[in-house]
């Protein structure tokens, strides 16, 4: 099976506490994994003033999530995001591959 790098930014309201902003990282971190993903790397980039209010919220809390999985795995997740009441947006990358192209793997 081949697993694509992905990098998933999504942003929690603003009143979401410290405690249970782990809890959401670590539910989606369990989730990744019983689904084939690996190599997990989670960042806080913390509380930030956005660009444009989005639901009539001027802050939000920026989590940035990096791992190796496959289409289905993203499927799940973003329908995951998608529900979750404290999510207010996300964003899924698929990054290049570090192979080049003419290397027959």
């Amino acid at each position: 099976m081949i697993l694509n790098t992905y990098e998933i930014v999504y942003i929690l309201k603003p009143d979401v506490t410290e405690e249970k902003n782990l809890q959401i990282v670590g539910e989606y971190k369990n989730l990744i994994y019983k689904n084939g993903g690996r190599n997990i790397f989670v960042q806080h980039r913390g509380r930030r003033h956005l660009s444009y209010n989005i639901t009539h919220y001027y802050d939000a809390i920026y989590v940035q999530m990096t791992f190796e999985g496959n289409g289905d795995l993203i499927k799940t997740i973003e329908k995951s995001m998608r529900f979750n009441e404290y999510i207010v947006r996300y964003l899924t990358i698929r990054q290049k591959s570090a192979l080049p192209d003419n290397i027959p793997v």
